[in-house]
């Protein structure tokens, strides 16, 4: 069962539900549940799903800014804070939606934030995986690795 999608984006471009990702089936796809006061998300999640972005240019990747388990905030109250962080200080390249009252989060079932979910190309959920610590990224890594065709590998640097 899917849950619902965002549709507030305030970074980068609107993305379609994982079922819409991928028209060919080749494309896994990333999203990361996150918060601006949660400290993994900000110091271990991020810059984890940047260097994915970058090890795997094939990955259609998405950052959801959600309330779930922090503090509600009205959406003027995060946008600038949060728009200042993508452009600024992280410098995304993904795209970021918004989860004010924490439903979206809800509604996949997070645990908490950072919690990743990875979707394979066919839209289908294949993973969800909660944390930012190595055992987490390791099974992230090791699912991603599982999803991607054998001829496609992880760009060499």
């Amino acid at each position: 069962m899917q849950g619902r999608w965002p549709d507030d984006f305030v970074w980068q471009h609107a993305v379609a539900p994982p079922e819409q990702w991928d028209v060919n089936n080749t494309r896994p796809g990333l999203v990361m549940f996150f918060n601006l006061e949660c400290p993994g998300c900000i110091s271990r999640g991020i810059p984890f799903l940047k260097q994915l972005t970058r090890d795997y240019p094939q990955l259609i990747s998405l950052l959801i800014h959600t309330d779930y388990g922090h503090k509600h905030y009205e959406r003027e109250d995060v946008v600038p804070t949060l728009t200042h962080f993508a452009k600024d200080f992280a410098r995304l390249s993904v795209p970021v939606a918004l989860d004010i009252n924490g439903i979206i989060a809800k509604s996949w079932q997070i645990q908490g934030t950072p919690h990743w979910l990875l979707f394979s190309p066919d839209g289908v959920l294949n993973k969800s995986i909660y944390g930012s610590q190595d055992n987490a990224r390791q099974r992230l890594e090791y699912a991603l690795e599982e999803l991607l065709p054998a001829d496609i590998h992880k760009n060499a640097d």
